[in-house]
């Protein structure tokens, strides 16, 4: 209740307090643990760190099975060495597919792997305030969302609620892979995420910057649901 108005106050929304605390964190001092992640991870090296882990996931191999360890230190601060933007297809776990521990990816994930504002502006704080210094763009193989936005183009069917807005994004990757011969699912999964990664690599003005100066590496990969390999674009 307000003390001079007499009307209530609302609570703050969660974007409010998200984005309040986002702003006092960026007014601070990167922290000493996120610097020390971008002096010893380089990209070609956090690169082969996933390539690495996902021959272990696909080989049944896994090293990554005991989530208790490190559990203390990882309340403290987190370290991602690569940052994934994925699909959030229920079939694809970026942790278990590169045998990757809690703490170790960021990992943003909606519906068709596309470079939404939000997804981008996670994946800022990923390379600015955490040090991650590698962004996979992860599409996979069978993907529904991108499916769907070849039907829409090439059927001009319509769907309800907010679909249409998601799909707006893929439609691009759709209609290359309409005008093309071949495989139109996968040549349109392949070239989402290609367009993923175009986004990315010129994304002003933090994670441009960054891969302009080498700092960063921003790649594609494809994940096999049947095989579970994952293959760079």
């Amino acid at each position: 209740m307000c003390e001079i108005c007499g009307l209530p106050v609302p609570a703050p929304s969660r974007r409010t307090v998200l984005l309040g605390g986002l702003a006092a964190f960026a007014a601070s001092a990167l922290p000493a643990s996120a610097q020390s992640v971008a002096d010893t991870v380089d990209p070609d090296a956090a690169l082969q760190r996933l390539i690495d882990g996902n021959a272990r996931y696909a080989s049944g191999t896994r090293t990554n099975t005991d989530f208790s360890v490190g559990r203390a230190q990882r309340a403290l601060t987190q370290r991602p060495f690569a940052a994934i933007l994925s699909c959030a297809d229920s079939r694809v776990s970026p942790e278990l597919a590169f045998d990757q521990g809690p703490g170790d990816l960021f990992v943003v994930r909606l519906a068709g792997n596309f470079v939404s504002d939000d997804g981008l502006a996670s994946l800022e704080y990923a390379v600015n305030f955490l040090g991650t210094r590698l962004i996979m763009v992860l599409g996979h193989s069978n993907c529904g969302a991108v499916d769907a936005a070849i039907k829409v183009v090439r059927d001009k069917i319509e769907l309800p609620g907010h679909l249409p807005e998601m799909l707006r994004e893929i439609k691009p990757a759709a209609e290359t892979a309409l005008a093309a011969d071949g495989d139109i699912l996968n040549t349109a999964i392949t070239e989402n995420v290609r367009l993923g990664v175009n986004r990315l690599t010129t994304a002003e003005p933090i994670i441009a910057g960054q891969v302009a100066s080498g700092g960063v590496k921003v790649v594609g990969a494809v994940y096999d649901l049947a095989t579970g390999s994952v293959g760079l674009v």
